[in-house]
């Protein structure tokens, strides 16, 4: 499951490049995998590919989208309208993944009645007539980590099922709720240990070829 997003937009920019068809190594290599783990993913999906033509990139991106669920439009509420959720607010790319962004949220008087993408902020007070006005499944957290919790505990009481938190913060939900967390931090972080690991290899063996150091250093 966690591959197939990444299909979807490997085949989206081949799209966009005007490929009608392509092979599994085409493919793969758009996608940053293996050829074998792609034929071997999209196996499960179905018989999708023409041995000796390969693949009809615009109706394989068709199937991944229906099988993860993004052949009708999910509405989506972002509460916390700082710098990132004002970013996200704007991004252009939500509608053409089959998200719209349907309400915004806040609770700072100067950034309510604001206009973000379209869409004007609203109080928070108001998020449950929103979520049942737009039918509102996803809610997205980009509140300071403190409020984060009290944020997710409203979604969850005004309906919304699903939580993408950018907070930096653990929340916790009932059953059924998911949540995918996503910490810049922590990303860059890891990164800065394997550079970090990458210099003291050089400094060890300083002739050493750094694809070779990566792949030494690499837990």
């Amino acid at each position: 499951m966690a591959r197939l997003p990444v299909y979807l937009r490997a085949l989206t920019l081949l799209i966009e490049r005007g490929v009608a068809t392509a092979s599994s190594e085409d493919l793969a290599v758009a996608a940053g995998v293996n050829s074998a783990k792609l034929r071997k993913d999209l196996s499960y999906l179905g018989s999708y590919g023409t041995r000796g033509v390969g693949y009809d990139v615009e109706y394989l991106r068709y199937q991944i989208a229906r099988e993860i669920g993004l052949t009708q439009d999910w509405p989506v509420a972002i509460v916390g309208l700082g710098n990132l959720g004002q970013a996200l607010a704007n991004y252009a790319g939500f509608g053409t993944r089959g998200f719209r962004v349907a309400a915004l949220l806040d609770v700072d008087p100067d950034r309510i009645g604001r206009d973000f993408g379209g869409v004007v902020v609203r109080h928070l007070d108001e998020l449950a007539d929103l979520v049942d006005e737009h039918d509102i499944s996803i809610g997205v957290v980009t509140t300071p980590g403190p409020v984060a919790q009290q944020v997710a505990d409203r979604l969850v009481g005004s309906g919304v099922t699903s939580i993408l938190n950018f907070a930096p913060a653990v929340i916790t939900v009932p059953s059924g709720v998911d949540v995918r967390k996503v910490d810049l931090s922590i990303e860059l972080q890891i990164l800065a240990y394997h550079e970090q690991r990458k210099s003291m290899a050089g400094a060890l063996h300083p002739g050493l070829d750094i694809d070779v150091v990566a792949q030494v250093v690499a837990p």
